[in-house]
């Protein structure tokens, strides 16, 4: 049996923190703002999964209220994420993903992203896509208050 699961998140951006897209710090003036790293793709990719499971969301399986994830590795979140996949007898097949950001210019950082977000779920690195784009201009992101991403993974069932 196929499963797909689909997730947007979206953080602020503000003075003080690092940028942290994919388990990558990323040059930049500006952080996004969460509990744990506010790293927006893990963060969508880790829900396309758990809803692809109907095991709920990351809220609910990580809250914020937990001191144990202030601070935390997206990609920690990701490793838990994968045990979670494992209990449930499932496998990922692929993840497609969307980075939405005027800025930075990401192109440069897709590779080591896409090795990061294969490593913490142990998958190999071609079921893992990850793209970037702006929105011209448009919207939060268009006016560089915060970063968005959408993600959705396929999972079969074992």
């Amino acid at each position: 049996m196929f499963k797909i699961g689909f997730a947007y998140d979206a953080h602020r951006l503000v003075e003080g923190r690092d940028l942290i897209l994919g388990g990558v710090k990323i040059p930049y003036p500006q952080g996004l703002l969460g509990h744990s790293d506010a790293d927006v793709l893990s963060h969508a990719i880790g829900e396309a999964i758990l809803g692809a499971l109907s095991l709920g969301d990351l809220g609910t399986n990580f809250p914020d209220t937990n001191e144990k994830y202030n601070g935390i590795s997206s990609l920690k979140i990701l490793s838990a994420i994968y045990d979670l996949v494992q209990k449930e007898k499932a496998k990922i097949v692929n993840i497609d993903s969307t980075i939405v950001a005027q800025e930075p210019k990401l192109s440069s950082h897709i590779l080591q992203m896409r090795n990061n977000l294969a490593e913490a779920l142990k998958i190999k690195l071609d079921q893992v896509s990850v793209k970037a784009t702006t929105t011209e201009g448009m919207g939060f992101s268009g006016r560089k208050e915060g970063i968005a991403a959408y993600a959705v993974v396929l999972m079969e069932r074992k």
